[in-house]
Formats: C-alpha cells, sequence, structure tokens
C-alpha cells in the first residue's frame, strides 16, 4: 500500500475459524483491542465513508464506524461470508459480485458491480479448436490440479500447442522435472492479464478472483473448485455453470481420466458459447463501479440526505458497470 501512495493503519485481529473451533480461544481477547485500533484509526483518519472488502480484517474498522456513525459500503466478493452477514444490516449500501446476490444479499441497497480488477484485462475471442491451455491453482498453487497436470502432460501436449501451468512456490522444483517443449512451469505470475490474453482455455480454481478474470478476459473454463474456508468456490463455479460460462469437476473427482473426458466433451460449438456467455459475465468497469457508490454514499453523507434504515426494507437492487 505505500508503494502505490496510500497510507496504511494494521490492526492485530484474527478470524473465526470454522474448522479448528480449539483455536478460536484467544479471540474474546483479540477482538476488544482490535475494536479499539479500529476506533483510533477511524478518529485519526476522519473518513466520510469506510468501505469493507469482506473477511476478518474489515471488522474492526466498520464496527467503528457503525459506532461513530459513519456510511459504510460493503464489496461483497463472497457473500455468504461470517464478516459480511455481520455487517450488512448497517451497511449504506452493497457492492455485489454475482447477478445471484441482488437477492441473495439484500441491504438497503444492493448494486451488482462486479468484483474490481487490476487494468489490463480485455475481452478477446479465444480461439476454437483451443491452442493454449491455461492452468493454475490460485496463488498458492493446487496440489491435485498440479498432480493430474503433471501426470497425463503427454496427453495435454498432444491436445494443446502449449500448456502455461502456474504451479504455486511448492510445485516450482516439480514442474521443472517436467520441462519439455510446449510445457511452461511458473511458480507465479504478477502479469494474469497477459497470460489471459495468450489462453484459449483455463483449468482452474473458482476463487471470485479468479472468475472474475475469466470473465474480463471472456475465457471458457473447465474449474475445480477448492474445498476450503467454508466452500465458497463452490458458490462461484455454480454461478459461473449456471451463466454457460464453465464446466465444473469436484475435486475430488479430478483424475486424468475425468479431465481427459471433459475437454473431449467440450467441442467447437459448447466453447464458443462459453466464451461468449463468460464475456456476458465480465465487469472490466468494476472498481469505477465500486467508487461511484462510495462517491454517492459519501455526498448523501455530507448534505445529510443518508435516511436512517427502517427494519427489513425492501432491497433496491441494481446493475452497474
Amino acid at each position: 500500500m505505500p508503494a502505490a501512495g496510500f497510507p496504511l493503519a494494521v490492526v492485530d485481529v484474527r478470524g473465526f475459524d470454522r474448522e479448528a473451533l480449539i483455536r478460536n480461544v484467544a479471540l474474546p481477547a483479540v477482538l476488544p483491542a482490535a475494536l479499539l485500533d479500529g476506533l483510533r484509526i477511524v478518529d485519526r483518519f476522519r473518513p466520510d465513508v469506510v468501505l469493507g472488502v469482506g473477511g476478518y480484517v474489515m471488522a474492526p474498522a466498520v464496527a467503528a464506524a457503525r459506532l461513530r456513525r459513519i456510511p459504510y459500503v460493503l464489496q461483497v466478493s463472497e457473500a455468504g461470508g461470517l464478516a459480511n452477514r455481520l455487517f450488512r444490516a448497517g451497511a449504506a449500501a452493497a457492492c455485489v459480485t454475482f447477478p445471484g446476490d441482488l437477492e441473495g444479499f439484500r441491504t438497503r441497497r444492493t448494486v451488482l458491480t462486479g468484483y474490481p480488477l487490476r487494468p489490463g484485462f480485455a475481452p478477446r475471442t479465444p480461439e476454437v479448436p483451443p491452442r493454449r491451455l491455461l492452468v493454475m491453482g490460485g496463488s498458492q498453487g493446487a496440489r491435485r490440479i498440479n498432480q493430474v497436470v503433471w501426470s497425463m502432460l503427454d496427453d495435454l501436449l498432444d491436445g494443446f500447442e502449449e500448456v502455461v501451468h502456474l504451479t504455486g512456490a511448492q510445485g516450482e522444483l516439480e514442474s521443472v522435472r517436467h520441462r519439455r517443449p510446449g510445457y511452461r512451469g511458473l511458480a507465479y505470475s504478477d502479469d494474469m492479464p497477459g497470460l489471459m490474453a495468450e489462453a484459449d482455455l483455463v483449468l482452474c480454481r473458482a476463487g471470485v478472483g479468479t472468475c472474475a478474470e475469466l470473465t474480463a478476459a471472456g475465457l471458457p473454463a473447465v474449474l475445480v473448485p477448492g474445498t476450503f474456508a467454508g466452500g465458497h468456490q463452490e458458490r462461484n463455479a455454480a454461478e459461473m455453470v449456471r451463466a454457460g460460462a464453465a464446466v465444473r469437476i469436484a475435486d475430488a473427482e479430478l483424475t486424468p481420466e475425468t479431465l481427459v473426458r471433459t475437454l473431449n466433451e467440450l467441442k467447437p460449438d459448447r466453447l464458443r458459447a462459453m466464451a461468449e456467455a463468460s464475456a456476458r459475465l465480465g465487469r472490466p468497469g468494476a472498481a469505477q463501479a465500486v467508487l461511484d457508490v462510495l462517491q454517492e454514499v459519501a455526498a448523501a453523507r455530507s448534505t445529510r440526505a443518508v435516511p436512517e434504515r427502517e427494519p427489513e426494507p425492501e432491497p433496491s437492487v441494481e446493475p452497474r458497470g
């Protein structure tokens, strides 16, 4: 953040562990101190509006905003997240990622903005049949996806001119062992717009950022949603499949045989339809749309036009961006 020109303040806070409850014993001691830190930051900065982007780290600042009667906006990437559920009742607005969230995440005002991305993503028409396969498992890689790809790499290179594989740091050394013409293994890349500009088909997890990048580029995908963190990737994958932009393979069912069968089922007409559906979901203007909502909420506060919230209002839903 400082390198990008923004001041940074940090709080000592941790999230609620749903899988190992014993790890939550320290929360009663951590949370009050985190709230005090949030109050100090908010009092020092004196914001017109607070943006919460999901996850437990936002809780101290958003709770402080509520106590100080400062309007806050939620940028919702995971509608079922605990922090989002906790704070949505008092939110001035919620900026949601998927069309299903317009009704599924009810607030005073719910706006379909999409998920903000870094600049550089642009829709393109992937080649059919696909020539380049991009494989990635998120910033940490994905062990199951890695192992399946390496075990059937010869078959993949028979079907694709190039396989670009983001392995994660833990898979970097293993990818070197499989180096051969047509295969490019990378531990990590900060040029996702460039990689997606070259890809025709993507095999990946179903994180919300990944899905937003796929749709911003208009790419068809084979999604293998992760089962961690409450299984929120399953919901992302379901939205993509429902729209016709992707097909899904369950993590436990991903094998060389199921992957070959799935790829063989992706006939040219289906791939073209998936790419078109992906592009329709894409919202490359999401960052500006979220900013527009923040400015509107801040302006309403400055003119004392933000109404008091009535119990259980009918939500206002609107697309943006």
